[in-house]
């Protein structure tokens, strides 16, 4: 049976939306195609709807997801105590590019668990399968707008985040949101997947590298550290690592997989966290991270810390697997 929508909060959502002529949509650093996609489809829905609003998606750039739309750089200064929207992302210190911006009320639409960030509407529901499948279940009830570009992008974010429909939080509401989408805009979405999944051959190589280094321990915790001398030895950056780690959701010795990557830049590590059984988002809360109870990462600048966060994992691990027997 499909879950009846909450129409009544979808509602108070797009009464909020329409009460303001300046809106600033935001998102978590270090952004995945949900997050982007998200944002810019919700972006261009509200404008769609109402052509007199200004309206801005916001946020550092990444070249690779440019086919999704353009961000916004607004000055903040010109906006009129504008309505701040928070998109995939539950905490203020991971909100990315709103700095400076004196807004007057937040409104929060994610599917991580509940943090700080606490919205005069907020929608934060876990067994969504991404944000952007909660932006199209509001779009698809309330009298915001739609087109091809929009249903695109919504799409996207979708399959991204389920991994093609294949992790634990993908639901019959999923398909039926999917399902809707298809039917109100006919996307070419066997197209699409190119956009997700077409890569380079230096990203084929470099996905050989984590396999033939990846360490495995004893519990079925896989890890590997990456250098920055790695990622410039195959030509990519710094957000690969983490765009790839979905790769190794079937390999049997696994339970949990870390990737730490070197970020020289922001003199610090990334860390990217899958798990097959073992809740890790409160590990990684532990380490000033977060996120899913199966998908989660932190940003560390010792590598201490970075050890302790591997050892923690491992038990996480070996608790699983004992307490199976």
């Amino acid at each position: 049976m499909i879950k009846i929508i909450n129409k009544t909060l979808l509602n108070k959502i797009y009464k909020e939306i329409k009460k303001y002529d300046d809106i600033v949509i935001a998102r978590h650093i270090g952004p995945d195609p949900d997050a982007i996609a998200s944002e810019i489809a919700l972006r261009d829905s509200i404008k769609l709807t109402f052509p007199k609003k200004h309206v801005y998606a916001v946020g550092a750039g990444v070249s690779k997801f440019k086919t999704y739309g353009n961000l916004d750089h607004p000055n903040y200064n010109d906006l009129h105590e504008p309505l701040l929207i928070v998109l995939d992302v539950p905490n203020y210190n991971r909100v990315d590019g709103i700095e400076n911006l004196n807004y007057k009320n937040i409104l929060k639409i994610d599917h991580h668990p509940k943090e700080d960030i606490k919205g005069i509407v907020d929608w934060c529901d876990e067994k969504k399968s991404s944000t952007c499948q909660m932006v199209a279940e509001l779009i698809l009830n309330t009298k915001l707008k739609l087109n091809t570009k929009i249903s695109e992008n919504l799409f996207l974010g979708i399959v991204s985040d389920s991994e093609r429909f294949s992790l634990k939080n993908t639901t019959i509401e999923t398909f039926d949101t999917v399902k809707k989408l298809l039917e109100k805009s006919k996307i070419d979405f066997t197209n699409l997947y190119d956009i997700l999944y077409t890569r380079p051959f230096s990203e084929y190589k470099f996905i050989a590298f984590i396999t033939n280094n990846l360490i495995i321990d004893e519990n079925k915790l896989g890890y590997i550290k990456i250098s920055n001398q790695n990622l410039k030895d195959y030509n990519v950056d710094t957000a690969t690592p983490s765009n790839l780690i979905n790769s190794y959701n079937f390999i049997d010795e696994l339970l949990v997989w870390i990737f730490i990557t070197e970020d020289v830049k922001n003199n610090q590590y990334k860390i990217s966290i899958r798990s097959r059984g073992p809740i890790i988002n409160k590990i990684a809360n532990k380490y000033n991270g977060g996120g899913h109870k199966y998908a989660s990462g932190a940003k560390l600048e010792k590598m201490e810390d970075v050890d302790n966060l591997i050892k923690d994992l491992s038990e996480a691990c070996k608790d699983y697997e004992n307490n199976k027997l």
